[in-house]
């Protein structure tokens, strides 16, 4: 059935013994703002990010959040006031990151398909480096520079090809035929390729093998695979190089079963890698920053039995919360309320689903739930991370607000949809053209 589990961000207190983030009862926030409705604790992401920064202490590198995690403005404007750079995968993650503060220097440009108008807004944008993840690519990024006059940096996303044991085999991106990356014998050829044409400045090697990595080994043999590459490569194609792209992947629980990341043998990894290249390294984690610092809080609308199972209904599902559905992920569910001890030892086993007109609207299979009864509060935890960035308005449901919690006080980050947003780029009549 699995386990919840509560980092110190999300604790419960007062009379009641309610669930609060951080100084802030979830319970206030729902009825403020109403639900469903996410909330990201400041003081989480904090922590995260300078455990991370310790742990790689007196290594070269530079931390570049990956903006697909979590890209709220009011996330991103956080990460920026702790010295964070930022990884992105699209031009509209471009458009967010600027808007947030970052400058064009602090972020790269990863994505297998980066299109020609998103590559021009880069390149004006002044990006540290693009990540290129094919020949064609890298011919497009120098074709387009040569008409601004511009030298692109760029960094080769090698692929190299080893076996990751992840949870989900969508979240493998280092192995033989994925799509991402240069293929690794192709790798030498492209960088090559980089040092010759006029237009482009090879400035780094790069890789990521998967998420949600909690044994190093993986990353020690791809390490060791792109430094072979640099060895391979003439001094002609050493020259410029500064950046060794170690990409991201780091763990975090969702169980307190779960394995959890040793920073101490990733930093140790990391150290080789700096020691033996040379260059100094681009770090970049998301889930691991992001993910136990958000909570999903959803309102219970019904309970049912059918079939000999036992549903509570709530009005939350997967149009916020993709993942146990897509994934099947799991997520730990609480009572924002504490329920009393005779609850608790008269649990239901349930299924937690939301209103969504698919059978595989679901958030939580075979949970043991206390009482829970409609009117009932629950929050849905560690959704900091592929939450609302993969919502949806399937069903023309409106996506929920954002909330981001400080201390003591919260403050709205992203407004709830309202039914003017969800048509309001239609029309009933085309505008027709002959």
């Amino acid at each position: 059935m699995g386990s919840s589990i509560l980092t110190a961000s999300f604790r419960r207190s007062g009379e009641n013994n309610a669930l609060h983030c951080e100084g802030v009862p979830l319970a206030r926030i729902a009825e403020t703002v109403g639900t469903p409705v996410f909330v990201y604790s400041s003081a989480e992401i904090r922590l995260q990010y300078e455990k991370l920064k310790g742990a790689l202490e007196g290594i070269p590198h530079r931390i570049h959040y990956s903006v697909k995690a979590n890209s709220s403005l009011g996330v991103l404007a956080v990460l920026r006031e702790l010295g964070a750079g930022v990884d992105i995968v699209s031009g509209g993650e471009l458009h967010r990151a600027l808007l947030a503060g970052f400058t064009g220097d602090d972020v790269v440009f990863s994505g297998v398909g980066k299109t020609a108008p998103e590559i021009r807004e880069a390149l004006r944008a002044g990006v540290r480096f693009f990540n290129v993840e094919s020949e064609g690519e890298l011919r497009a990024i120098d074709a387009l520079a040569s008409e601004d006059g511009l030298i692109a940096p760029v960094a080769i996303r090698v692929n190299p090809e080893v076996d990751v044991d992840t949870p989900h085999e969508y979240t493998r991106t280092g192995g033989r035929g994925h799509k991402f990356g240069i293929p690794y014998d192709e790798a030498e050829a492209v960088a090559l390729l980089a040092t010759e044409l006029a237009n482009v400045r090879l400035v780094g090697l790069d890789m990521h093998v998967g998420s949600q990595l909690t044994r190093m080994e993986p990353y020690e043999r791809g390490v060791a695979r792109l430094l072979d590459l640099v060895e391979l490569l003439p001094s002609r194609a050493r020259a410029d190089l500064r950046w060794l792209d170690l990409g991201g992947g780091l763990a975090v629980p969702y169980d307190v079963d779960d394995d959890k990341v040793d920073l101490g043998a990733f930093a140790a990894v990391a150290r080789r890698a700096a020691r033996s290249s040379g260059l100094e390294l681009v770090i970049e984690p998301g889930r691991f920053l992001v993910a136990n610092a958000g909570v999903l809080v959803t309102r219970v609308l019904y309970r049912k039995r059918s079939g000999g199972k036992d549903y509570v209904i709530a009005d939350a599902g997967m149009t916020e919360l993709l993942r146990p559905s897509h994934y099947h992920a799991h997520h730990g569910v609480e009572r924002v309320e504490e329920p009393h001890r005779a609850e608790i030892e008269t649990a239901d086993v349930v299924d937690v689903v939301g209103p969504v007109c698919e059978s595989g609207d679901f958030l939580a299979l075979d949970r043991k739930l206390a009482s829970v009864e409609p009117g009932d509060l629950l929050a849905i935890l560690s959704a900091g991370a592929y939450a609302y960035v993969m919502a949806s308005n399937y069903n023309s449901r409106q996506k929920p607000p954002e909330v981001l919690v400080d201390g003591n006080r919260f403050g709205v980050v992203t407004d709830r949809e309202t039914r003017d947003d969800l048509t309001r780029l239609e029309r009933t009549v085309p505008a027709w053209r002959e």
